[in-house]
């Protein structure tokens, strides 16, 4: 209440009392009533004005927190955008301790004639334990348009190998894909695996025959995959022939070439498929590999001239309900037909007794198939046990060397062409107490050197993966 009007109505009240002793007494109690309401008014006041100086205060305090707390969600926008480029690090490490019948250091496929030495291609290294390759992955998007990706292989031999490096387009647009530098081509269903992701301590005998264990291209290739339901890609590539059944060349151009097409989908909720169709064209040029004659001399034998190979590929899975965990089952298969036609030479390089001292060549065609097939049934969790069974076919080879009778040769001096159908059972278990380690004992019978020369393979490998790692394909 007002002041002034509480005054006026103090000298209201007071004019209306007759006596002056009681105005008098009347006039105290009002000013005492009117002081206290005075101090009370005075008090309520200085109440308002401080809550609202709280009031202002807190209003500031806000208006500070707010900005803090969107500069600070500025620093977190650009933090997370700058760890998504971050590059994904992971190690895979392995070995075996393996035990053969026959020594690792003489394996030969006998009718093929394969790349590198026995223990860079063979079954096993050596004897007893021997640390297998370790592969330190590096990838990571570069920008919104572009993934980059390096596989580096540190070899027991103490040697750093670029397995895989290439670039990978991301949003190109109309199901296209485009990849470009060092890859494993995608033809075939295992090429594109990493051995730490097959399902068997070796790689298929096929493999090795054909390919040296695995097709590696260095170029470029492009996929395209199709806007449909069923899942349908088709892809080429080309690029350098450096890798087998290629050879290092100074060549301008693409000296390799691939196509492939792959088709799947699911059968239900428990099953699904893919099948594909890839075909491989090269050239190499002195491809070379050491063969011994009749006089017991070691030569270089070189082929030049045209190689093609077909691959088809067949994989089912299954999984109840399309839950893996428990249960599933994979069966995988591929067949291999490979024609290659050109020349072949002769060359005692020590320039010895043998009738290859002079470089000779002529004529040289040959036409070779060979398949695979497997199955592995994870029982139980963990726990997996599979079948493997390999054969080769050598088939039909003409050497002019030999039907020409060049330099007296004879079949004999080129033993390692000899006809032959290698074969190869193998059984395996394994355990993984986690996706990111494993545990595998495999046996093997393998008759890959020739009649009479079966070899019994023992195995046990582990398998680790170290950091983040992506998914491996279906």
């Amino acid at each position: 209440m007002n002041p002034f009007r509480l005054t006026l109505a103090a000298i209201a009240l007071a004019a209306a009392f007759p006596s002056a002793q009681a105005a008098g007494d009347d006039l105290k109690a009002l000013r005492e009533e009117i002081a206290r309401m005075r101090e009370n008014y005075e008090k309520r006041i200085d109440k308002l004005e401080q809550r609202l100086a709280q009031a202002e205060s807190a209003a500031g305090k806000a208006v500070v927190s707010a900005e803090s707390a969107r500069q600070a969600a500025q620093r977190n926008t650009v933090a997370s955008a700058a760890s998504g480029f971050n590059p994904e690090v992971s190690l895979i490490l392995g070995g075996a301790l393996t035990r053969t019948s026959r020594d690792p250091a003489d394996w030969k496929l006998q009718g093929f004639a394969t790349p590198g030495e026995p223990d860079e291609i063979g079954p096993a290294k050596r004897r007893g334990y021997s640390l297998g390759e370790s592969e330190l992955v590096i990838s990571a998007n570069v920008d919104p348009n572009f993934r980059g990706y390096l596989n580096l292989a540190l070899t027991p031999e103490n040697t750093l190998e670029v397995e895989e490096a290439y670039f990978q387009t991301l949003g190109l647009g109309q199901g296209l894909t485009l990849k470009g530098g060092r890859f494993l081509s995608g033809i075939g269903y295992q090429n594109e695996h990493h051995p730490h992701a097959w399902d068997f301590a070796d790689a298929p005998l096929a493999y090795t025959a054909f390919f040296g264990n695995r097709l590696t291209a260095e170029g470029l290739q492009m996929k395209w995959l199709a806007p449909t339901d069923l899942f349908l890609e088709v892809g080429a590539e080309a690029g350098r022939d450096d890798a087998f059944p290629g050879s290092s060349r100074n060549k301008k151009g693409s000296a390799m070439g691939s196509l492939f097409a792959h088709v799947g989908g699911d059968v239900g909720v428990s099953n699904s498929w893919r099948a594909g169709l890839s075909f491989v064209r090269t050239s190499p040029q002195d491809r070379v590999y050491e063969d011994t004659d009749t006089a017991g001399v070691t030569n270089n034998v070189g082929f030049s001239g045209r190689s093609k190979t077909w691959v088809a590929d067949f994989v089912w899975k299954w999984a109840p309900n399309g839950n893996a965990t428990e249960k599933n089952f994979k069966f995988q298969s591929e067949y291999f037909r490979r024609t290659e036609n050109g020349t072949l030479f002769c060359e005692d390089p020590n320039a010895g007794a043998g009738p290859c001292t002079a470089r000779l060549t002529d004529t040289y065609s040959s036409r070779q198939s060979g398949f695979y097939a497997q199955g592995v049934y994870q029982f139980m969790p963990k726990w997996r046990v599979g079948y493997r069974y390999d054969q080769l076919n050598s088939g039909g080879t003409r050497i002019g060397l030999v039907d020409n009778a060049v330099g007296g040769l004879t079949a004999a001096d080129f033993p390692l062409l000899g006809a032959w159908k290698p074969k190869r059972s193998t059984l395996m278990m394994d355990y993984s107490s986690s996706e990111f380690s494993r545990l595998r004992l495999q046996f093997a019978r393998d008759t890959s050197r020739g009649p009479g020369q079966a070899d019994n393979q023992v195995w046990l490998q582990y398998i680790m993966s170290l950091g983040s790692h992506g998914a491996h394909k279906f």
